[in-house]
Formats: structure tokens, sequence, C-alpha cells
């Protein structure tokens, strides 16, 4: 049995640098209206953890799965 898969991205760490994003195969992440990251779909994650290993400042925890 799999469990929910979290995806955390922590505002005040985020840099907005949109790398997450952009290495994102599945497209589970987007920039919301002030430029921030937000998950859009963690149902499609499929636990690469790009956005985690490539984040220069460390905002963005994937759990689960």
């Amino acid at each position: 049995m799999s469990k929910d898969i979290i995806i955390e991205v922590v505002a005040r760490r985020c840099k907005q640098c949109s790398i997450c994003i952009a290495f994102c195969p599945k497209g589970v992440l987007e920039e919301g209206l002030l430029g921030e990251v937000v998950v859009k779909n963690a149902s499609a994650c499929n636990l690469c953890r790009l956005c985690e290993l490539l984040c220069p400042a460390y905002a963005i925890t994937v759990r689960g799965g």
C-alpha cells in the first residue's frame, strides 16, 4: 500500500528561481500569481525528487510513496 505524496515548499527559503518547475518531468509544480512555487498536482509526482535535489535554497521536501 503506497502513501500519499507530500511536496512541501518552504516559502521563506524559496528564491523563486523556478529550477524546480523547469526540471519536473511530470509538471507537478507551477508558478503562482506572485511568482511563488506552488504544487499543482502532487498525485502526478513519480518521486524522482529532482525538485528537491536541484533546489539551491533547500526549500523543497518530498515525502511519501
